[in-house]
């Protein structure tokens, strides 16, 4: 397929043009797109998406344009083709005009699709998002400030329970295997089962015994044996991978040699077959979800997002932190290690790259990646708690320098560290006869102090943020990314839920659903092309 191109010329006496010139306010984002549209998404940005062969394309910048309006308004495929073709706003934006004119006509909902797969195949997946940022960079509109968080995305398959994904596996491995493979992988079923359908096996689910009988079925084992030593299509080696990673987190061992639905739930646990990539997932410690994390990092001044990236939802916040703020590295900058304990009496400087993130982002090692690369911290720390009200570890007095822990009842004992710098510090034997033991420990043990190899860079974040001046810059900046993120969740479809599956694609549409927040942001400032530039009528 070549690349079509859209009429540049415009029609002046075009009717939807003129009704919409006069109708919408110039800072819609209709009235931004119509206006700078050819120079936000020219045709030739995705000439490398197509041959130069084949009939001509729908010009990518009506797609682009529609993928963008389609992602702020939260529609599917179909219903984001109906609106290009019937409302007068999309079609001014997208400069077709008129009904009489030669762009009337509308496109199947598969080229969004198509176009969705071949950004996803290129060199530059993210090239609507960059485009938006780099004019709201070119206006002057991203400083050196970053706010931090993250939002659940809802994954849009069910969560199996485990009966179904052991089923589902077993399915997908036998769907997969060749002829002769899948004979032979039959020959060793004997649950009674024949994995024809989807639907759950025929036995009577109120009888325990005949559960516990579905559950001992050897026929994912039985499979894994046959393929093990065989020399495996890569198809057939993911179905057995998959296959093993179901039965090894939720199936245990009795004693009696049985197999049982293991009373626990895996660190990792695979929750769907459909898309293995999800996972379940905690915002607080009393809210779980199935699904995704869509992170986010936000100028605080202009609130234009400068990046997104989608993990899986049990990944921690802080693991994903800094690739959010990678472009506040440049290599120009100077690495120190006082910038994350940056003078508190003294607000953050608009030109000093800054990062706002809650408790979620007070690890460790993330403030000490922040210190390295000259990057104060408006990240706050969690401070020590102890279970039942013990004494927690602020009461002991850590002194790295020496390396030892005195607790409150005046005894030290020194810090044992292993190779990666992580250490522990045991009181044992001082604890037996303590007069402080009842509000200390109950372990028989006595009480044993973990010390992280981060602790001085913990330990001074906790001191900084009691400055009443680092709190009040806090809570003044940080709340803007909660109102950023209400924003991008403001639709269910496409929105919250997931419209896709796997991590790669979520991530994309997350991608351009911030673009298009992006664009509608820059279209409330007046965004313009000027004679010097991209420029906004306010700041």
């Amino acid at each position: 397929m070549t690349l079509g191109q859209a009429d540049r010329q415009g029609d002046l006496l075009d009717d939807v043009t003129r009704f919409c010139d006069e109708a919408l306010s110039e800072s819609s984002i209709y009235a931004v797109l119509y206006r700078e549209r050819d120079r936000l998404f020219p045709d030739e940005m995705f000439a490398d998406l197509f041959s130069d062969k084949g009939r001509r394309s729908v010009p990518p910048s009506v797609v682009a344009t529609v993928m963008v309006l389609q992602r702020l308004e939260g529609l599917s495929d179909r219903d984001a083709v109906e609106r290009y073709t019937f409302d007068a706003r999309w079609r001014c934006a997208a400069g077709v005009g008129a009904y009489e004119g030669a762009g009337w006509e509308g496109f199947a909902h598969t080229v969004l699709v198509d176009m969705r797969a071949w950004l996803a195949k290129s060199a530059d997946p993210r090239r609507i998002f960059a485009v938006t940022l780099q004019a709201a960079s070119a206006a002057g509109l991203v400083g050196a400030k970053r706010l931090l968080d993250s939002t659940p995305l809802y994954d849009a398959v069910a969560t199996m329970d485990t009966i179904t994904l052991i089923r589902f596996a077993v399915r997908s491995l036998l769907r997969v295997a060749g002829i002769d493979l899948e004979a032979e992988l039959r020959s060793v079923l004997s649950g009674g089962d024949d994995y024809a359908t989807t639907a759950q096996p025929h036995i009577d689910w109120d009888d325990a015994a005949a559960r516990e009988a579905l559950i001992d079925s050897r026929d994912g084992y039985a499979c894994l044996a046959l393929l093990e030593s065989q020399r495996l299509s890569e198809d057939v080696r993911q179905a057995g991978q998959l296959l093993a990673t179901v039965l090894g987190q939720d199936l245990e061992t009795t004693e009696d040699g049985t197999f049982r639905i293991a009373r626990r739930v895996a660190k990792d646990r695979l929750i769907s077959t459909v898309d293995p990539q999800a996972r379940h997932g905690h915002k607080t410690a009393a809210r779980g979800f199935d699904g995704y994390k869509g992170h986010v990092a936000v100028d605080p001044d202009s609130e234009i997002i400068t990046d997104t990236v989608v993990s899986a939802g049990n990944v921690g916040d802080a693991a994903v932190a800094e690739d959010l703020t990678d472009d506040l590295i440049t290599n120009t900058s100077t690495p120190t290690t006082d910038s994350a304990d940056s003078d508190p009496d003294i607000d953050a400087d608009a030109d000093e790259p800054t990062v706002y993130g809650d408790a979620a982002y007070g690890a460790g090692e993330f403030l000490e990646h922040l210190a390295e690369h000259d990057i104060a911290s408006r990240c706050k720390t969690q401070p020590p708690t102890a279970a039942g009200g013990m004494f927690s570890k602020d009461r002991f007095d850590v002194d790295l320098d020496s390396d030892t822990v005195t607790c409150p009842n005046g005894v030290s004992t020194a810090i044992r560290r292993n190779s990666d710098g992580d250490g522990t510090a045991a009181f044992g034997q001082a604890c037996r006869d303590c007069p402080l033991r009842a509000q200390c420990t109950k372990a028989e043990g006595g009480r044993t102090i973990t010390v992280g190899r981060h602790e001085r860079r913990l330990a001074d974040a906790r001191a900084q943020q009691r400055n009443p001046q680092w709190m009040a810059d806090y809570r003044a900046t940080r709340p803007k990314v909660e109102r950023k993120l209400g924003h991008l969740m403001r639709h269910h479809h496409g929105g919250r839920r997931a419209r896709m599956r796997g991590t790669t694609k979520i991530d994309a549409d997350f991608n351009l659903l911030a673009a298009a927040h992006n664009l509608a942001r820059l279209a409330r400032l007046r965004l313009r092309f000027a004679a010097t530039g991209w420029a906004v009528a306010t700041p």
